[in-house]
């Protein structure tokens, strides 16, 4: 999901489109991983979770072929988004976050985190790698490439997941057949909403730097390169700041670190909007890596702690197709506001008020009262 941040200015160059044109592949990728996240959500919860992360080792791989050979924008945005993100990335985040959620009780927040970390080892891996082989093989020889190394990889740890979680086949009784209460004195349904809102509204103002710091650093003038070691060091801490959060929600809950995430995120775009030197635009990078890496787990821990078990996949899923679909608006929202102003400082202007709007839904919901609790000790009063 990350090559095509590294891939963004060659492509404009390649199909000779605008910025915000050339984002598009990124956010139709994005907007394939929502819309499968669901389904393969809904899939795990029935068959497991090998198949679909098998599906999608076989998507990718034969979408990574499909952008290499495409001759128009269209076809390399299509095979971004159809076969690299509906039926690729959706099938190895989602189903694997749903999955490790029921390995684990005590310590969940951290297993969901490790698990969610895999996303940021290789976006701190692969930009600056991707970068160095379109600079010397080119695009489509890299696309090749990286369909060939889906294929030698992943085919084979898909295999490694055929055994079920401990909680399924408990079909009577028990945590898996409760009914959802009403979490946080709301309708199960009225959380749901929130969480997705929420999802939309932090993820477009994350997208921000990750999407366009490429090209951002080459219009500064401080090459491309750079700018894709800044998406590595990023995501690099982005992995510190996922596994801090686990051990975080484990103590305090998900949703209280969710808010610290998203105000400490919005700390860091307001950074960028009033910095811009090379010096410290990799010191805040870096920064915005450690704030924001832990936000988008949160939302699995949230659905594990408020919902019965046997519905995560399914949930998981509509609240990370919440949280993609903001990515993608907000990948494609950056290109074109710049486009229109010539400059990034509206983007990162536009990404703060994104954060608040997610920051005032987060705190509605810790502030929310909880009147459950108060029948509970009213009927024990009366007893």
């Amino acid at each position: 999901m990350w090559s095509m941040v590294a891939a963004l200015p060659a492509a404009q160059i390649e199909f000779g489109v605008a910025r915000g044109d050339a984002s598009l592949p990124y956010s139709f990728c994005m907007l394939g991983f929502a819309a499968g996240g669901v389904l393969m959500g809904r899939v795990t919860d029935r068959v497991g979770v090998m198949l679909p992360v098998l599906g999608g080792a076989v998507s990718l791989t034969l979408g990574y072929l499909a952008a290499g050979f495409a001759t128009t924008f269209w076809q390399f945005a299509l095979a971004y988004g159809v076969l690299i993100g509906l039926f690729g990335c959706s099938a190895t985040f989602v189903p694997l976050l749903a999955d490790v959620s029921h390995w684990f009780d005590r310590r969940r927040g951290l297993a969901v985190t490790i698990c969610a970390s895999g996303n940021y080892v290789a976006g701190a891996f692969w930009p600056p790698v991707v970068e160095h082989f379109i600079g010397t093989a080119g695009w489509r020889q890299t696309h090749f490439d990286i369909a060939l190394f889906c294929a030698v990889t992943m085919l084979p740890l898909a295999l490694l997941l055929r055994r079920r979680p401990p909680l399924h086949g408990a079909s009577t009784g028990g945590e898996t057949t409760a009914r959802a209460p009403a979490p946080l004195g709301i309708s199960p349904g009225a959380l749901q909403a929130a969480l997705a809102l929420a999802g939309v509204c932090c993820c477009v103002a994350m997208s921000m730097p990750q999407v366009q710091i490429v090209a951002y650093c080459g219009d500064m003038g401080y090459g491309v390169a750079a700018g894709a070691q800044m998406l590595s060091l990023m995501l690099a801490c982005g992995i510190v700041s996922r596994i801090g959060s686990g051990f975080i929600a484990d103590r305090i809950g998900g949703l209280r670190t969710l808010l610290l995430g998203s105000l400490a995120q919005m700390t860091a775009l307001v950074l960028y909007l009033l910095m811009n030197g090379l010096t410290s635009l990799y010191i805040i990078s870096a920064l915005f890596g450690l704030f924001q890496g832990g936000i988008v787990p949160c939302y699995a821990i949230i659905v594990r702690e408020h919902f019965p078990p046997h519905q995560a996949g399914t949930r998981v899923g509509i609240v990370m197709m919440a949280t993609l679909f903001g990515m993608a608006l907000g990948g494609w929202m950056s290109g074109a506001i710049f486009d229109l102003t010539g400059s990034y400082r509206a983007a990162f202007a536009n990404g703060i008020a994104w954060n608040v709007g997610n920051a005032v839904i987060v705190l509605w919901l810790l502030l929310k009262p909880l009147p459950r609790k108060r029948e509970r000790s009213s009927v024990f009063a009366r007893g």
